[in-house]
């Protein structure tokens, strides 16, 4: 049992991409229909897409922090500028997400679109993957910024 308030950043970063983790696991297959691989692939491969994607959420998430630490955060994070790292890893996700839909959908053609996809004029990025980036990690950010600080308060441990 590691207590959060002897953890530090490395209690937040455990925190942080076990919530990633759940809330993109949830998203990947809640988005699927809006892939074509919904309609088109078997059981098996559409199973595998979404785990596959979640696996590669979390190490986008997990690198996107690593990211912003380096550029403005500190040996006190979380407890200093745990804000502007959230906000900065947030944006270094979205902007990867976006390269990646585009790269993806139009340049590889790795994966498509269902009709059913809302996208951005122009670009014709998917708006779900996109709100994903943007609702997932501030949800975690925001869940274990509330765990850390009830732990610093004594009320709670963290395994």
């Amino acid at each position: 049992m590691v207590n959060v308030r002897h953890a530090g950043w490395l209690g937040a970063l455990r925190l942080y991409l076990a919530a990633v983790a759940a809330g993109n696991l949830v998203w990947e297959f809640a988005q699927l229909p809006l892939y074509t691989i919904w309609r088109d692939g078997t059981a098996g491969r559409i199973a595998f897409a979404g785990l596959h994607c979640t696996a590669g959420d979390v190490l986008i998430a997990g690198a996107s922090l690593t990211g912003a630490l380096f550029v403005c955060g500190n040996a006190r994070w979380p407890a200093e500028r745990y804000a502007t790292v959230a906000a900065i890893a947030v944006i270094g996700g979205l902007a990867y997400a976006m390269l990646s839909e585009w790269l993806n959908t139009d340049i590889r053609g790795n994966w498509a679109y269902a009709d059913s996809m809302p996208t951005l004029p122009i670009i014709g990025t998917g708006l779900s993957p996109l709100a994903q980036w943007l609702i997932v990690p501030m949800a975690a950010f925001w869940w274990t910024r509330r765990r850390i600080r009830t732990a610093i308060n004594g009320k709670e441990g963290f395994a």
